[in-house]
C-alpha cells in the first residue's frame, strides 16, 4: 500500500514538473502590426510626373509600404525612379498603359524622375511612420 501511494506520489509530482515547465517563466510579446499600406496615385506625361502624395483625409503620405498605381500618359515606354531615403526604379511602362509598384517609404524628402529627361522630376516629402495596423480589419 505505501509503494503505491508513494508511486502515486512520484506521478503527481511529474505531472506537476511537467505542467511547470510548459508554462514556462519567458514571455513573448506581441508586437504591433506594421501599418497597412496606402494606395497611391502617380501620372506621367509629356511635361512631368504628377505624384498624389496626400491621403483622402488631406494629411501627407507616412512612413510604410505604398503602394503606387503609375500611368503613363506619353506615346513612349517610360521607367521611373525613386529617389531618396529609399531608392529604386519602376520597370518600364508601357506607352498610355499603367503599373503597379510597391516601395517601403522612409520619412524625409523623396525626387521621382522619369528616364526621359524632357519630363520635369517630381518632389515629395514622407512624415513620420503611420500608426499600427493592429486594431485594423485587412482586407484582401
Amino acid at each position: 500500500m505505501r509503494r503505491r501511494r508513494r508511486t502515486a506520489l512520484l506521478a503527481a509530482a511529474a505531472a506537476v514538473a511537467l505542467v511547470a515547465a510548459g508554462c514556462g517563466a519567458e514571455e513573448f510579446p506581441n508586437d504591433p502590426r506594421p501599418p497597412a499600406p496606402v494606395q497611391l496615385s502617380a501620372a506621367v506625361n509629356t511635361k512631368k510626373v504628377l505624384i498624389a502624395t496626400t491621403l483622402p483625409n488631406g494629411t501627407p503620405v507616412g512612413a510604410g509600404l505604398a503602394n503606387f498605381t503609375i500611368s503613363n500618359q506619353t506615346s513612349d515606354p517610360v521607367a521611373l525612379t525613386f529617389s531618396g531615403v529609399t531608392d529604386d526604379t519602376t520597370d518600364p511602362i508601357v506607352a498610355e498603359g499603367e503599373l503597379n509598384f510597391q516601395l517601403d517609404l522612409v520619412e524625409g524628402p523623396y525626387t521621382v524622375r522619369a528616364d526621359n529627361p524632357a519630363i520635369n522630376a517630381a518632389d515629395f516629402v514622407v512624415g513620420p511612420e503611420r500608426p499600427s495596423a493592429q486594431n485594423d480589419l485587412l482586407l484582401p
